[in-house]
């Protein structure tokens, strides 16, 4: 006889002592018992490792707010805010090397900043003016390759570039400094995707060095997690054979820790590991969204206490930072969240050529007199203006 499913069981809170968690919802130092493998990895960080995860956070929080109201203002056709996921994202990012690649989804925007791409690129591609944001063949973007809107295809982009990586020898020969690894993060609505199952299938087949980042908000647009899983989602991951480790995505720290070990352990040529860094979307799934319309007050709220920037806050505050330090980020986050409005507002339209540019490699007819339609209907507004 099968046993009854409990829904109530799809989804473990940051609080569960199996989650690996270093700080407290108030940001005091406060281990759970599945963080103690990480904790002398942990206690090398410095005061200056700390500093910068928590200005990685407050700066691009500047620059999500900003973004969402030029958004708002018609300067933008959409806006994915980041909005409390910072700490999972700013732990994984800087746990990367630099020869590893990192393919984010779509609302990554911190990971890029950190690897070197121009905020202003993803600016430019949610206004419509570019088909991919920026170039991930360019040293200066930092092997970051561009957000993908197609729910889970990351994932087999990812496992594609790990298996180019295991024919090559690019993995597992002992160097730490010359290994490479790929780190690919997705959603919890995109981990029911097929594309992200038929992905680990074949990084398990192949001992890809990838690490599968999990960033659990708790929502697929208006979905529920207890709707899409009735078990926590990291162990769909060992259900493939990967080590999977579930983390408290609101500790910067944690993150950091969870990734640092999984990329190495990837990188060595152990194989594919999973990450479900639980977290919590405090704004909408999207601008086009109205989280009011599924979620309580009461929910926002109990996350809002978990806020990963006042967690970090707090904890650093504990450890003896200063004020000086405090308004040197907010004075950098004022000049980033300002530098992005006056350099969207300069952007101008939409080059037209560009989307004739990339459909085909060579010269085609159909191009041709597709772009001779578009001139002609532009033309036509102007003669019926004269």
């Amino acid at each position: 006889m099968t046993a009854a499913i409990d829904p109530t069981n799809s989804a473990t809170l940051p609080d569960d002592p199996a989650i690996v968690r270093f700080l407290a919802a108030d940001g005091s130092f406060a281990p759970s018992p599945a963080a103690e493998p990480y904790l002398d990895l942990v206690a090398g960080l410095a005061d200056a490792d700390l500093e910068g995860f928590y200005r990685d956070m407050a700066v691009i929080r500047a620059f999500d707010v900003q973004a969402t109201n030029l958004q708002r203002q018609g300067q933008l056709a959409l806006w994915p805010p980041s909005f409390g996921q910072e700490a999972a994202q700013v732990g994984s990012a800087r746990a990367a090397r630099p020869q590893d690649h990192l393919f984010p989804s779509y609302r990554e925007h911190v990971v890029t900043r950190i690897r070197g791409v121009d905020p202003l690129d993803i600016i430019r591609l949610m206004r419509g003016l570019t088909h991919g944001g920026w170039d991930p063949t360019d040293p200066k973007n930092g092997n970051t390759h561009i957000y993908t809107l197609v729910l889970g295809a990351q994932t087999l982009h990812a496992t594609g570039y790990g298996m180019g990586m295991v024919f090559d020898g690019r993995c597992g020969t002992g160097d730490p400094e010359r290994d490479e690894a790929v780190i690919v993060y997705y959603g919890d609505g995109a981990s029911s995707q097929g594309d992200v199952h038929e992905a680990m299938v074949f990084a398990a087949s192949y001992l890809t060095p990838e690490v599968f980042f999990l960033q659990n908000n708790q929502w697929a647009i208006s979905v529920p997690v207890a709707t899409q899983s009735r078990a926590p989602l990291f162990k769909r991951g060992a259900g493939y054979g990967m080590p999977s480790i579930p983390v408290d995505g609101n500790d910067v720290i944690a993150s950091w820790a969870v990734s640092r070990v999984a990329l190495d352990e990837a990188r060595s040529g152990l194989g594919p590991r999973a990450i479900e860094a639980m977290t919590y979307r405090m704004g909408a799934h999207t601008t086009s969204d109205d989280p009011t319309k599924y979620r309580t007050s009461d929910e926002e709220e109990s996350w809002r206490r978990r806020d990963p920037i006042a967690r970090m806050r707090s904890h650093l505050e504990s450890r003896g930072a200063s004020q000086a330090f405090f308004d040197d980020v907010e004075a950098e986050s004022r000049a980033v969240a300002d530098d992005v409005r006056t350099r969207t507002n300069e952007l101008g339209g939409i080059d037209r050529e560009l989307m004739f540019a990339h459909a085909y490699s060579e010269p085609h007819p159909l191009i041709d007199e597709q772009r001779r339609w578009l001139a002609d209907y532009e033309a036509s507004f102007e003669e019926g203006g004269a």
